[in-house]
């Protein structure tokens, strides 16, 4: 026999309504009789309808996020700050890391109420959806709501922490490629700094990885190991990469900071309990993932909004990775 909320409230001694609402989490429920009738529901087996509930409310209480990339450290945390939000917010979250097309078809069949998208390449077919979303990362080349988490300010905080540090002769590690936006913006970020403070920028001190894991940031680092050129701090823009350069690095015997300053974008806790605590640049991903659900609710709640655009502002957290220039005991 299939458990209603009319034999819950049989039971409970109470109307259908304060069931409803008790099993709600209603504040209009004294907690004593939310408690009653918690435990009864518990004892009963009583299982939610919720295909009725979304008949009736007209919202699934779902939020979908498509996130197509979650080997990388940095997006798996974020993704479970944006679980945190949602949850929060009394909403349940479905993961697909399928294409954007197929999840968008995915998340309509199931009737969601929003989605959150990750798209690291053409965010322009974010336009063609009816369904609530928000984008995170460049606010460029899209029509709906974009979290814009300020690449290139980041990388010129870093390139100013390090000059301000006595630092000449900065290497940048990271990837170029035409394709990602997020990256580009980095490269650019970083070029501009550089020019600013009138600093030399040449391929070797500009050092592309073609990729954004562990091992593309090991191996670039490796390979400026064998050259002639002397950078006195090197910036990874990526948690994976800096990763892998410290560990070239350190196989190398060289000390960190002591012969070379490392820095790293992705201001994730994660930075304090690497080998070697990375000072790091970029937006906390506490703030990132609040912004992100509260955007879409506000879109979710009221359709007819215009697209918002918000950048938000890195900060640097400084660690134990970074030192004046000068200090060097090494051949670095």
């Amino acid at each position: 026999m299939t458990v209603t909320i009319k034999h819950i409230a049989n039971i409970a001694g109470v109307s259908y309504s304060t069931v409803s609402k008790a099993l709600n989490n209603s504040p209009l429920v004294k907690s004593e009789t939310k408690n009653k009738i918690l435990k009864i529901a518990k004892e009963l087996g009583y299982e939610p309808n919720y295909a009725a509930q979304q008949l009736v409310s007209k919202q699934s209480k779902v939020i979908g996020l498509i996130w197509p990339t979650l080997e990388r450290i940095a997006h798996s945390t974020l993704v479970s700050k944006i679980n945190d939000e949602i949850v929060k917010n009394s909403y349940s979250m479905i993961l697909s890391i399928n294409s954007i097309p197929a999840s968008l078809e995915m998340f309509k069949r199931f009737g969601v109420d929003g989605v959150i998208i990750f798209d690291e390449h053409n965010q322009k077919k974010l336009e063609y959806s009816s369904i609530p979303m928000v984008t995170y990362g460049v606010g460029k080349l899209t029509s709906v709501p974009v979290i814009d988490v300020n690449y290139q300010e980041a990388l010129k905080i870093a390139v100013e922490y390090l000059y301000q540090l006595g630092h000449q002769k900065i290497c940048y590690i990271g990837d170029f490629s035409p394709l990602d936006h997020r990256q580009l913006e980095k490269y650019y970020g970083f070029k501009e700094a550089m020019e600013r403070y009138e600093l030399e920028i040449s391929n070797e001190n500009l050092i592309n990885t073609a990729g954004l894991s562990w091992y593309d940031g090991y191996s670039a680092a490796k390979k400026l190991l064998q050259t002639t050129y002397r950078p006195t701090a090197i910036i990874g823009s990526s948690y994976d990469l800096s990763a892998g350069i410290v560990r070239a690095l350190r196989e190398e015997n060289y000390i960190i900071p002591k012969d070379v300053s490392v820095i790293s974008y992705d201001n994730i806790p994660q930075m304090a309990n690497m080998e070697i605590p990375l000072t790091s640049v970029g937006v906390s991903v506490d703030i990132i993932a609040h912004h992100i659900v509260k955007t879409l609710l506000a879109y979710m709640n009221d359709k007819d909004l215009d697209p918002q655009f918000l950048s938000l502002t890195p900060a640097l957290i400084e660690r134990n990775s970074c030192a004046q220039a000068g200090l060097r005991t090494n051949n670095i």
